[in-house]
């Protein structure tokens, strides 16, 4: 397949133009740097877009019971790389959830980290399959499962390691890429790798934005189930004319703020159903749409889906739809109390405003963000997921303590006791005094014109964590939208080819004799 066909060629050499004139700043990159970056765009910009259309096509979504050696879709992609990696020249090493893609053979490495599993995807929220490299949709942007986070980033350190071989640069460290298999899911695996294993000195993590990440803040949950309950008071049946709520679900996996939830209402009046399509008018962010079924009202609400440690991008239907049904009071239910919880103890706030007194920030990393994010009927009950982000300011031990003040008071108020109550206060990561940090940040000022860039800290959580002087480069631009996590996740193609000459450079500055 042709996967670059649907690019017209003005469009593909005005784009590149966009690219290669990008205004550089004064800092220092060698000329063997800019040389060999402009070579990478000016040869391998075709075979970029085939090869990540062929890397999209594997659905690399954990399986619950499935291994990165027996899931045909892990086997596939696996072959894909090894593949790749022989036709480029670089050497490839199997290790299960681990595979390490190399140039050079010295004993001193500049590591490189990423992965290749993903996230779910709802193929009903894409135009067309997650799992093909879609290149019509919107022009310009090469959309599919994985193109942003991470099979796009991967492709492109695999381009900038060939384009440093064909130009015989003299190295004094190996080029080591690592592609893990289970970031999204499970970390153990590559825990345990790292026990027989010596990683970089210094080490790039190429699963975040730019200009340089040196802080993370720590994925954290909340996880209860509001009880099934049965109210002897309260007939829920055709004979009874008061309203009653009778499901409230919405959201896929816990690192995606949902762009989908669903309520089902019965015998809801004409009066009160004119009120909540009043109060939907209130809500442009949102659409909602109105399906009557016999004495049943289903209510389906559409927002935007984004990665969970960024919920100022995204429009969370969860938490709107619970503001919508809030202008009624409905009898207890599990549904009822389910969205009076949301509604109350987080509101259309992505700080933790309503939540007790868990809120906080810091002064660089900024505020821990909460999204509830999964919210499914179990067999005890209406299971809730909420995802946080924490920054540093305060211990697990003061968090599950407020948390938990937060949540009695709430039981109290409504006489209900949920049951299962987790939490997980992950770890925020902040990494100093790292050698090649003003590197990094030269390299990203020379080619995108930014006069003194200086590190960021973002919400999400990456490998990066595990590793020594590991500091994230890209492949997101500040300011933009990460799509990664989101449904119609997309690279554009400009930032594509970019981010091959970012990381040439950057792999030379580190990695080559001078």
């Amino acid at each position: 397949m042709n996967t670059l066909g649907y690019f017209s060629a003005p469009m593909l050499t005005a784009t590149l133009l966009s690219t290669l004139l990008l205004p550089t700043s004064a800092v220092a990159v060698t000329p063997q740097s800019q040389h060999v970056a402009d070579y990478a765009v000016d040869t391998y910009s075709k075979q970029m877009v085939s090869n990540l259309a062929e890397l999209v096509q594997f659905n690399t979504q954990a399986v619950a019971g499935v291994t990165p050696d027996n899931n045909p879709e892990f086997i596939g992609f696996k072959a894909k790389l090894r593949a790749l990696s022989t036709e480029l020249g670089l050497d490839f090493s199997d290790h299960g959830y681990v595979m390490l893609i190399g140039l050079g053979d010295s004993e001193d490495k500049l590591g490189v980290i990423t992965h290749g599993d993903v996230q779910p995807a709802n193929a009903e929220l894409w135009a067309q399959s997650p799992y093909i490299l879609d290149l019509q949709s919107e022009p310009g942007k090469l959309i599919g499962r994985g193109t942003e986070d991470d099979k796009g980033a991967i492709v492109t350190a695999m381009y900038a390691m060939k384009s440093i071989k064909d130009n015989n640069i003299e190295l004094n460290k190996r080029i080591e890429l690592m592609v893990y298999m289970a970031e999204e899911s499970d970390w153990q695996p590559l825990r345990e790798f790292l026990k027989g294993y010596t990683p970089a000195d210094i080490n790039i993590t190429i699963d975040a934005e730019y200009p340089v990440v040196t802080a993370e803040k720590g994925w954290s949950q909340i996880a209860f189930t509001v009880p099934n309950i049965k109210v002897p008071n309260i007939k829920i049946d055709q004979s009874l004319n008061e309203p009653v709520l009778l499901s409230f679900t919405g959201g896929s996996f816990a690192s995606q703020v949902p762009q989908q939830a669903s309520a089902k209402l019965k015998n809801v009046g004409s009066e009160l159903a004119a009120a909540l399509k009043e109060k939907a008018q209130s809500q442009p962010q949102m659409k909602y749409r109105f399906e009557k079924q016999g004495q049943e009202l289903v209510i389906y609400a559409d927002g935007k889906s984004t990665h969970s440690s960024t919920p100022e991008d995204g429009v969370n239907a969860v938490t709107y739809l619970a503001e919508l049904l809030a202008i009624h009071s409905w009898p207890q239910t599990t549904a009822s109390l389910t969205q009076v919880f949301i509604d109350e103890m987080v509101g259309l706030g992505i700080y933790a405003e309503q939540f007790g007194d868990i809120a906080y920030k810091d002064d660089f990393m900024g505020p821990m963000t909460l999204a509830p994010t999964v919210v499914k009927q179990g067999a005890a009950g209406t299971e809730i997921t909420i995802n946080l982000r924490r920054p540093k300011g305060k211990t697990a031990e003061l968090l599950d303590s407020q948390t938990l003040t937060a949540i009695n008071g709430w039981q109290q108020q409504h006489n209900i006791k949920l049951i299962g109550l987790e939490t997980y206060w992950g770890k925020p990561m902040v990494m100093e005094g790292a050698p090649h940090l003003d590197t990094l940040l030269d390299v990203f000022g020379h080619y995108t014109g930014t006069k003194d860039p200086q590190p960021v800290s973002i919400g999400g959580s990456t490998n990066s964590k595990l590793f020594p002087n590991a500091l994230s480069f890209g492949p997101a631009m500040p300011g933009k939208e990460y799509t990664g996590h989101s449904e119609n996740e997309f690279i554009t193609y400009e930032q594509f080819m970019l981010n091959l000459k970012m990381y040439t450079a950057a792999f030379i500055e580190l990695a080559a004799s001078q």
